[in-house]
């Protein structure tokens, strides 16, 4: 029993998928449940609540939802809270959350002309735009330079190694 217990660990997404490609299952996983008294009770009651769900309907919405929201709305915008301090908060939240955006335009474009003037700043201050950059072929010229000093180094450095192992 404790052997079919282990077998049987692992084995829902195996029979969902007997369920919907029989063939697609292994032979093993097919052998078990043709064996097993619970994954046989487990088939079962997905192939039954597989046919309860194509029997399923969804219901029409009603004609009538949009209206009875709109009027909710109202009369929670309409309701009158208690005390001074839940009456302001509640009059700041409902004026942005139900109120007009023409208020918000002025704040959106200032916005947007600071965010604009701090990100050209930042690209001119980046890209350096006041520093000439330097002349293709002085920087040929330059890294030529570096070159032969760094080979100039290497001689000096290999001169040295030969001296210190007696050549």
């Amino acid at each position: 029993m404790k052997q079919m217990k282990n077998m049987c660990t692992g084995m829902d997404a195996k029979l969902a998928e007997m369920l919907l490609d029989p063939s697609a299952v292994p032979a093993k996983v097919q052998s078990h449940v043709a064996d097993c008294g619970s994954c046989q009770r487990e088939l079962a009651e997905l192939k039954a609540t597989m046919n309860l769900m194509d029997a399923w309907e969804a219901p029409e919405p009603n004609p009538y939802f949009l209206t009875r929201l709109d009027a909710s709305m109202r009369e929670e915008r309409e309701a009158a809270p208690t005390g001074w301090l839940a009456g302001a908060i509640s009059r700041l939240r409902a004026g942005f959350a139900y109120g007009p955006r023409s208020h918000a335009r002025p704040l959106a474009a200032m916005a947007l002309t600071v965010m604009l003037l701090v990100g050209g700043g930042t690209y001119l201050d980046v890209t350096d735009w006041n520093h000439p950059a330097q002349a293709p072929e002085q920087a040929v010229v330059h890294d030529l330079q570096t070159l032969d000093s760094n080979a100039q180094l290497l001689d000096q450095m290999e001169t040295l190694s030969d001296n210190d192992n007696g050549d």
